[in-house]
Order: structure tokens, then sequence, then C-alpha cells
């Protein structure tokens, strides 16, 4: 469909953009993934939690979260051990690797799409603020919806 205001197809194109160019730059500088390095800073943001928790912050699968903190976990970037509250979750958090991992790899990312934005002519601040706001609803429109679903279900 090629339409002027398609813009679902230039989000798509911009974040699988981005993605790949992280994922270079991360690569080249700090020798990790975007998306490991995404459960990194997910994990930073929640602090210790359950790898349920990082698969839903993520907006991906279980299983895949699960492959992925398993692989940060044997390189030493998380710490993995039974959730004190019992049952089959796992709790998750930051190593001190993994925090100045995080640190550095954070620090380096902001600096490179922060002139990436600046190159184009459009105020970082100003592109980042409608980002959130974007997300924002998004995050709204999401949240009504389940509880639309969850009004529709029985009991």
């Amino acid at each position: 469909m090629d339409h002027p205001r398609n813009l679902g197809l230039e989000l798509h194109t911009l974040m699988s953009r981005l993605e790949r160019t992280g994922d270079r730059m991360l690569r080249a500088e700090h020798g990790i993934s975007y998306r490991r390095f995404m459960v990194l800073l997910m994990a930073g943001q929640l602090g210790a939690s359950t790898q349920r928790a990082l698969a839903e912050g993520l907006a991906v699968t279980e299983p895949s979260a699960s492959r992925m903190i398993t692989a940060l976990a044997e390189t030493g970037l998380l710490a993995v051990a039974p959730d004190p509250a019992g049952g089959n979750r796992r709790r998750v958090e930051l190593t001190d690797a993994g925090r100045a991992l995080l640190e550095r790899a954070g620090a380096f990312l902001i600096e490179q799409l922060t002139a990436l934005v600046e190159s184009t002519g459009v105020p970082f601040d100003t592109y980042l603020a409608y980002t959130r706001r974007l997300n924002a609803a998004l995050e709204g429109a999401a949240s009504r919806s389940a509880a639309a679903a969850n009004l529709r279900s029985p009991s």
C-alpha cells in the first residue's frame, strides 16, 4: 500500500533500522547485541524482578526472555535464582558487571542516538517528548483494551 500518510509503515521501518543500527554500534563498541542490551536495560529499570516481569516489560514471550536471561546469566551480567516467593518463578537482577556494562553502553547509545536525531534538524528534546506522548497513548489504549476484554470474559 503506497500512501503518503502511512505512519504504520514509517514507524515499522524506523524501528527496524534503529534496532539494526543500535545492534551494530553496541556489538562494535561493547560486545553485546541490542536485544540483550534491552534485557539489561529492563532489568535495571525493574530492579530485582521475575522473568515474567522482564518478558512483559520487553513485550516478548517468556521463552524468548528465558533464552536471553540464561545467556546473560552465563556471561555474568545477570544473576538468576529461585524466587523467594516460591513456585516455579525465577528472580532476575543485574550483577555488578551487568550494571557497569549497562551504564557504559547506555551512555554510548544515548549519545549516538541523540546525535543522530539532531543531525536531521529535529530538536532532540522535542522528538523525545513526542515519542513519550505516543508511547503513553499506546499504553493507555492497551490498558483500555485489556480492561474491555476482561469485562467481556466470564468469571
